[in-house]
């Protein structure tokens, strides 16, 4: 089979288009009251490897939805005055997700290569706490 636009294609199509932070400007971004870090990966992902502290998590599958203030599954998260910046694993679901946002008309941004590059910087991570 033969696609008309691959994935890689389309990562480097949105990344042209919109604004990437490098994981050192991410990570001083920690903490800032006008700075909404949003988490795009799986909830499983989340689990297994932890979090950025202060993030909000957004699943991938929602963030259309959550984002549209005339959507059923608006979130008031996001219609606060913040800078918003997306992130998944690797930058590749973040960065198209940012370029579709722009479609839509609404600010965002992405860290360029993810959590797994957060990690290795030494950025700062939470865990979820087990239950019980």
């Amino acid at each position: 089979m033969s696609l008309k636009l691959s994935a890689a294609t389309m990562v480097a199509n949105a990344r042209a288009r919109i604004e990437e932070i490098e994981i050192p400007d991410a990570i001083a971004m920690v903490g800032d009251p006008n700075v909404q870090i949003v988490d795009l990966r799986d909830p499983r992902e989340r689990e297994r490897t932890g979090f950025i502290p202060g993030s909000f998590h957004c699943p991938r599958g929602m963030l259309e939805f959550w984002v549209d203030p005339d959507s059923p599954y608006f979130k008031d998260v996001f219609a606060q005055d913040k800078k918003f910046v997306f992130h998944c694993a690797s930058g590749w679901r973040s960065a198209i997700s940012v370029a579709t946002l722009q479609d839509m008309g609404f600010d965002a941004a992405h860290i360029k290569e993810g959590f797994g590059a957060w990690e290795k910087a030494g950025g700062p991570v939470e865990h979820v706490k087990p239950k019980g």
